[in-house]
């Protein structure tokens, strides 16, 4: 039987994997806690004590909790430690999910972020979107801001994949200013 493993590349070490070139710095992001929240964000807001408008794409988040702008009616939660609620459905209108596993989180940082941007997607990284999720490298991905720095959130499943595009657009972009 044909092994069909063999036609996807193998996920790296998240913990050490870095990519390193002239400008541009990309790495994993480890153990956050990452609550995906749907429902009434107002109530959201008031119980969590978390801005329930959240940031859009290539918006600015800020601290060690804040929130990424999905739908209407959806967010991303994300924070440096648990949340002191409960998730399921919550009787006031809204409900929370536990996604930490399912999602990776990579961030981008130097001077050649808009050109690495400019390679994944149409969109003009200097005007905020409303929602955070895009369309980033062909798969669907949750972008902004986070001190100073890119992050981007994929299905796990596509973080492999996402890796693999990241290492070429580096070496894209340095072969490019090489010239």
């Amino acid at each position: 039987m044909r092994n069909l493993a063999e036609k996807w590349s193998v996920a790296p070490d998240w913990q050490s994997a870095v990519i390193t070139t002239p400008g541009l710095v990309v790495r994993a992001v480890l153990d956050l806690n990452q609550l995906m929240v749907s429902g009434d964000l107002d109530v959201w807001a008031r119980t969590s004590g978390i801005d329930g408008t959240g940031v859009g794409a290539f918006g600015a988040a800020q601290g060690d909790r804040y929130a990424a702008r999905l739908a209407r009616d959806r967010l991303l939660v994300v924070s440096n430690s648990p949340l002191a609620i409960a998730t399921g459905w919550h009787a006031k209108g809204f409900a929370v999910t536990t996604i930490s596993a399912g999602l990776q989180v990579f961030e981008v940082e130097g001077t050649a972020l808009d050109a690495f941007i400019a390679r994944g997607t149409t969109l003009d990284p200097n005007q905020a979107g409303a929602s955070a999720a895009l369309s980033l490298a062909g798969i669907s991905a949750i972008v902004y801001r986070h001190d100073g720095k890119l992050r981007i959130h994929v299905d796990r499943g596509l973080a492999a994949y996402l890796w693999t595009w990241m290492e070429t657009a580096a070496g894209n972009i340095t072969a490019g200013s090489a010239k």
